[in-house]
């Protein structure tokens, strides 16, 4: 089972010798096996391993036996751990989430923080082939589309899974093997969820009077269906190209025209993306919202729609104007040249971790007075280039970089008046970053064939 597992972790690259990799240790069988698994593999790859265990603060007594446990096996191990308690029952009434759903959230808090302050570059989480199959029922009987039917990836972002290829049984025998012990959470033998259902009846009856391999190949189908997700989303983000341009983050408009050019198959998936684009996330965007915008387009101009998040989308001339602004009908004329995309959403508390690509930066949205534009210098460009508020003109920033003076015309700004806000491909503003006080975060997507921010 152990070269499966190495296997599946080289055939996804999820691991490698210089890796820092925080994960979460329930006490359970699936997070204990996760631990002692890697463990043994960073003898053979070399990585370094720090744990954290989340009290929720539920099950009172064994709770607490669980923390106990976990520290217990760390410390035997050498591994070290992070313990935090929280009120998980207060943080779901606070922001009106099931107790599942504020536990999920508040380990995904704990494990990013961890990540960030020691340093960490993988998040390691013990999802296996049962938990993969479950999530797949569950998609299926709410309704979803390719991204659901593909389950739950084997990496997403910093979050690697490296037991995905294991069945709980699997699981259980590698543990009971080798003598090692865990902790059995109560709620998970309860009906009180579905996901409990699901695992303790639906696949059960399933494997029992259908097919004894079924979880494998429901993983096996899921594999297939995220390949062919991840092409339809490159093939949706090309033809989107073509039919949407966004207005400074809060307002998209989508061409009729090359909207109905482009395959049909392909449609609701761009419509989709509009609206968590312009929402600031895909939570309850679902496919009733979406066919409203598509009915909406075979209706006459001046006609609108509601929808979640304070958007609304109207037909105009043009197509469809979405909005997320009280007023719709004012609509500021941008090209459809212009080579970045924005997106405004509120800030999250489980957001911990910013994006680290070159072309793609968060702003404070609220401390921007005046119209962002993306534009070339101009007589008067400052930054502030440090916590101390102490500014630099823009020419004197591109003679201290050594950027030629022929090339300093064509190297591409983000501007709030005179203040750049993001000379793109060297350097972000200090002044606009995004902190703990943040409230609502302006993304920036440059893109168009750009090689250091200059034209190509």
């Amino acid at each position: 089972m152990y070269q499966r597992v190495k296997e599946y972790i080289q055939r996804y690259h999820m691991l490698e010798k210089e890796d820092k990799v925080v994960t979460g240790v329930s006490g359970g069988a699936d997070s204990i096996c996760l631990l002692f698994m890697l463990i043994e593999l960073q003898k053979e790859l070399g990585f370094s391993i720090v744990a954290v265990h989340v009290h929720h603060g539920l099950r009172e007594g064994t709770a607490d036996a669980d923390a106990d446990y976990v520290q217990k096996v760390c410390r035997e191990q050498g591994v070290d751990l992070r313990i935090f308690r929280e009120d998980v029952k207060k943080y779901a009434k606070e922001n009106k989430l099931t107790l599942e759903e504020a536990g999920r959230n508040i380990r995904r808090i704990r494990f990013g923080q961890v990540l960030e302050e020691s340093g960490g570059t993988k998040i390691a989480l013990a999802h296996h082939q049962n938990d993969n199959a479950e999530t797949l029922i569950w998609n299926l009987c709410r309704g979803c589309g390719l991204k659901g039917m593909g389950g739950i990836a084997p990496v997403d972002g910093v979050y690697v899974r490296p037991l995905l290829c294991l069945k709980r049984k699997e699981i259980e025998s590698y543990l009971a093997e080798r003598g090692i012990s865990y902790c059995t959470d109560e709620t998970n033998l309860e009906d009180d969820y579905t996901r409990n259902r699901i695992r303790s009846h639906v696949i059960p009856y399933l494997e029992e009077q259908i097919n004894q391999q079924t979880v494998e190949h429901m993983a096996d189908t899921m594999e297939q269906m995220r390949k062919l997700g991840e092409f339809v989303e490159q093939e949706t983000r090309r033809h989107a190209r073509q039919c949407i341009r966004y207005v400074h983050g809060n307002q998209a408009i989508l061409n009729a025209e090359a909207y109905g050019k482009a395959p049909e198959a392909l449609q609701a998936y761009m419509i989709h993306e509009m609206l968590c684009q312009i929402a600031g996330r895909r939570k309850d965007i679902e496919s009733a919202h979406v066919r409203a915008v598509m009915e909406l387009i075979e209706k006459q101009v001046g006609r609108r729609v509601d929808l979640p998040y304070h958007m609304q989308a109207r037909r105009c001339y043009e197509g469809i104007v979405l909005s997320k602004t009280t007023d719709v009908d004012t609509i500021e004329d941008i090209s459809a040249e212009e080579p970045a995309t924005f997106r405004i959403f509120e800030r999250q508390s489980d957001i911990v971790i910013f994006p680290k690509k070159t072309y793609t930066k968060w702003f404070d949205y609220d401390i921007i007075k005046n119209t962002v534009k993306i534009r070339h210098r101009a007589p008067g460009d400052y930054l502030t280039i440090d916590k101390n508020g102490d500014t630099q003109k823009l020419k004197q920033y591109f003679v201290n970089e050594k950027i030629p003076r022929e090339e300093r015309d064509q190297v591409w700004l983000v501007a709030d008046g005179s203040e750049i806000m993001w000379i793109v491909g060297y350097r972000q503003n200090q002044k606009y970053q995004v902190t703990e006080h943040t409230r609502r975060i302006m993304e920036i997507h440059f893109h168009g064939g750009k090689k250091d921010g200059r034209e190509h």
